[in-house]
């Protein structure tokens, strides 16, 4: 270990330390930067009287100003609700069909549809409203089970499906071929004749044709065309949420057919105020085009 000296080309004093032949310099820091260290010495001793800091048992200390992130939000929060209480109101009084025929409350009522749709309803029918094959109705479409005119959305939103409220909207369909008349053979005819509904080529004085008409008509309407008030999926389109593509349609018909799947959508009256159901109804209505 070499002694402190002067080294002879810099000038500079050396620390004492030496690696094969180099020596440290003991250069000063620059004045600029030991005057701001100093400054944010002094600022964190200011910002820790003035400013809550400390954990202790029961709170925290509030610090000379008294500052709350939380009472900030707060008061944002107030502005904001006090701002939106103009629009508001005429939501209040209004009907979706009066919503959607003024423009400015139909842009404000899609814009907050739409941001209300993506915390409470995108889970389920997706992004958009694409839906889950199998699972969630597409509500981008122009297929609507329940109805798809502005007050019937509405109502579904409210009131929901096959939940446990009151004024929600109940159907079920009954098992066909396990335990009843019809063999798996007439099950099977039954569900060519209803994939060629779907693909437009109907299957005219098939067997299937007259166990549609004897057992399906009823709520599916002839020639699969559906019935909103029943709640019966029209037969007639591509559009099912429970069928399959190509091969596996015909079974997933004879499974639907035997062991109906039957959805659930919880009601959202008394969950969301009137005024954002209201938007929801607006944007839904939107996605797939509306009736």
């Amino acid at each position: 270990m070499a002694s402190m000296e002067k080294d002879s080309v810099s000038g500079q004093m050396t620390t004492g330390h030496e690696w094969d032949g180099i020596k440290e310099l003991n250069t000063p820091l620059p004045k600029w930067w030991v005057y701001v260290f100093w400054a944010c010495v002094v600022w964190s001793v200011a910002y820790w009287v003035a400013m809550p800091t400390w954990p202790t048992i029961n709170g925290y200390t509030e610090g000379m100003l008294g500052y709350s992130s939380r009472a900030e939000l707060d008061n944002e929060l107030k502005a904001q609700k006090q701002a939106r209480g103009a629009w508001l109101a005429k939501f209040q009084t209004a009907s979706v069909e009066d919503i959607a025929k003024d423009k400015t409350l139909l842009n404000y009522a899609l814009v907050g549809g739409k941001v209300s749709f993506g915390e409470n309803c995108s889970a389920c029918h997706g992004s958009g409203g694409v839906g889950v094959a199998g699972a969630y109705p597409r509500l981008a479409d122009d297929e609507w089970i329940w109805g798809g005119t502005l007050a019937e959305i509405e109502q579904t939103i409210k009131f929901g499906v096959r939940n446990e409220h009151a004024d929600s909207r109940q159907s079920e369909m009954l098992p066909f071929g396990t335990g009843d008349a019809l063999s798996a053979e007439q099950v099977g005819q039954l569900a060519d004749y209803v994939v060629s509904l779907s693909t437009k080529t109907p299957a005219a004085g098939s067997p299937g044709e007259a166990i549609f008409a004897e057992r399906c008509t009823a709520c599916h309407q002839e020639g699969g065309v559906g019935s909103k008030d029943l709640g019966a999926p029209a037969l007639n389109n591509a559009i099912w949420l429970w069928k399959g593509n190509n091969q596996a349609a015909k079974d997933m018909v004879v499974a639907q057919i035997t062991k109906p799947k039957h959805g659930s959508m919880p009601a959202w009256a008394g969950r969301l105020d009137d005024n954002t159901i209201k938007m929801l109804a607006v944007y839904v209505h939107s996605l797939g085009g509306g009736q």
